[in-house]
């Protein structure tokens, strides 16, 4: 292909278009978009309204942040030079680790010249006469380009509440979500962490090492599990290294992502003796891995008899955990299956609350009703504070979508399309909306396996589709509204066969007041979701309408 073919088209980012592709985005999936793109002769640019590469590992800096994927698994595959020159230090990255990684892989493959920092999208509209994308910055920019790729990410658009007071608060105020790049020290200060999910559950441990007096308010306590991190061998790493082909190939046919020797079936936890199902609990517990009560029983999360046997297991270590029964009783989680809210990975957060210095506040019996200028109040109990930590989560999966003016045909916008919840093919591409796709959107598994597996599977995706458009001379590529109907009616059934919508959780967006309660991730996991993308592909496409 040559000449006029828009695939093999020489350019860069110095100047205003029109562009081939823009990428709004510079995370993980923002940074392999690049390159994937520019590597078809795209002219691709990428929009990115941090100062820095990285995505969500560039913002979220907190006390203790780091993946709860292992850093082996969480790596790209897509260069074995890459895989085999960068060499982890733990077995579960820190935030400073990863994104050095991502800051790497940035220079390693000469991105950053088509990137502009510091750049935040307000609005996308898709102009039919043109058959473009006009895309507009905060910073006034205006830049067009065929198609329009959303690297937004799926957990980075941070929620804060509205309380009462807050902005007369006369001590210090941080979110997880936007720590500041500097350090943070916390000595000889009376500290509140409002929030206990996955943020706080990491957080927690390490603020209550340096500060005086620590405060955490609670609303819905959360099943952790412990992480058993650990500094990695160099012959773990040697022999990883070694076998990383065949690694990646479990990972792709997994359910999760990480990559897992196929086994025989599971069985029933019901079926099970007692004592089989205890020692298989405690494996799973030593395990230290976020999948590994998925490897005891296959119906954990179809049956609520089932489920209780494994929530019990864990219930029972967070009291051996914590010293005082009253404070254990609170930690426990009651009100939800085991495995509907998204479990946490930590190091030592139970056993942070047997430390004289902490308190655990139960915003279910006294709820949080206002802030003053030196305390967090809830009911009649004041509780004097020098700072507040707010680890209060995201608008997940689609609020970073929704915060961008998303138009499509005949001015439809996004946030209208999508107000009874978000409807996609696939989770990358929703229909009226031609030429733009969603990287690990609402309806595809991404925030049920390892981001990075899903995030290459879309990329490649894309980029295969942008290919095979080319070579037909198609300049129009959108979801049709049947098959969007029926691959929401899929995602939705799948959800509605297990326990996991039962929870209020972010992955139902019940964390957001007003949001519509519907289950977002796809269930049916990483290998099913990646054969049917690939047959959809092989089929010419089929669900879409192509011009």
């Amino acid at each position: 292909m040559s000449g006029d073919d828009p695939l093999h088209r020489p350019g860069s980012a110095d100047d205003a278009g029109p562009y081939d592709v823009i990428v709004v985005g510079a995370g993980p999936a923002g940074l392999y978009a690049l390159h994937r793109l520019r590597g078809l002769g795209l002219r691709t640019l990428v929009l990115e309204a941090a100062d820095g590469v990285g995505g969500t590992w560039y913002w979220n800096r907190y006390p203790g942040a780091r993946c709860d994927v292992e850093s082996m698994f969480y790596s790209y595959s897509f260069s074995p030079e890459l895989e085999q020159e960068w060499e982890w230090t733990e077995r579960y990255a820190g935030q400073p680790e990863i994104l050095r990684y991502l800051d790497h892989v940035a220079d390693r493959f000469d991105l950053r010249r088509d990137i502009r920092l510091g750049t935040r999208v307000s609005a996308a509209h898709f102009d039919e006469a043109g058959g473009r994308w006009r895309i507009r910055t905060r910073e006034g920019a205006a830049l067009t380009a065929s198609y329009c790729v959303m690297a937004t990410g799926c957990l980075s658009h941070s929620r804060l509440p509205a309380i009462e007071g807050l902005d007369d608060f006369g001590g210090s105020v941080y979110r997880t979500a936007r720590w500041p790049h500097e350090d943070v020290d916390f000595s000889g200060r009376r500290v509140a962490v409002i929030g206990t999910g996955s943020s706080a559950v990491q957080a927690i441990p390490l603020i209550a090492g340096q500060a005086a007096q620590l405060t955490v308010f609670q609303r819905t306590p959360n099943f952790s599990l412990p992480a058993r991190n650990r500094p990695l061998d160099p012959a773990e790493w040697t022999r990883t290294k070694r076998n990383y082909p065949r690694v990646r190939e479990l990972a792709r046919q997994s359910v999760s992502g990480v990559p897992q020797a196929p086994h025989a079936a599971l069985g029933s936890a019901l079926a099970a003796r007692p004592a089989e199902r205890e020692a298989r609990y405690r494996h799973a517990w030593e395990a230290g891995s976020l999948f590994s009560f998925a490897d005891t029983y296959s119906d954990l999360i179809t049956d609520s008899e089932a489920n209780e046997t494994a929530g019990d297991f864990v219930r029972a270590r967070i009291r051996e955990t914590v010293n005082d029964p009253a404070v254990a009783e609170r930690l426990v989680p009651r009100h939800y299956p085991f495995g509907a809210k998204r479990l946490c990975l930590d190091s030592g957060y139970y056993e942070t609350f047997n430390r004289s210095h902490v308190t655990l506040v139960d915003l279910r019996s006294s709820p949080l009703t206002r802030v003053t200028p030196q305390a967090v109040v809830t009911g009649a109990d004041e509780h004097p504070v020098d700072s507040i930590v707010f680890a209060t989560g995201f608008d997940a999966m689609t609020g970073a979508l929704l915060a961008v003016d998303i138009r499509g045909r005949e001015g439809q916008t996004l946030k209208a399309a999508w107000a009874d919840g978000p409807r996609t093919y696939l989770g990358l591409a929703t229909a009226g909306f031609p030429n733009l796709f969603l990287i690990t959107g609402p309806g595809s598994p991404s925030v049920l396996s390892n981001m990075i597996v899903s995030i290459e599977q879309h990329v490649d995706w894309i980029a295969d589709t942008l290919q095979w458009l080319s070579l037909r001379g198609a300049t129009s590529f959108e979801a049709a509204h049947e098959a969007e109907d029926a691959w929401t009616a899929h995602v939705n059934a799948l959800s509605a066969a297990t326990l996991l919508p039962r929870a209020a959780s972010w992955w139902t967006g019940a964390n957001i007041a007003g949001k519509p309660r519907t289950f977002m991730p796809y269930l049916g996991g990483v290998k099913s979701y990646r054969e049917t993308c690939d047959a959809v592909a092989a089929d010419g496409y089929r669900g879409f309408i192509v011009t």
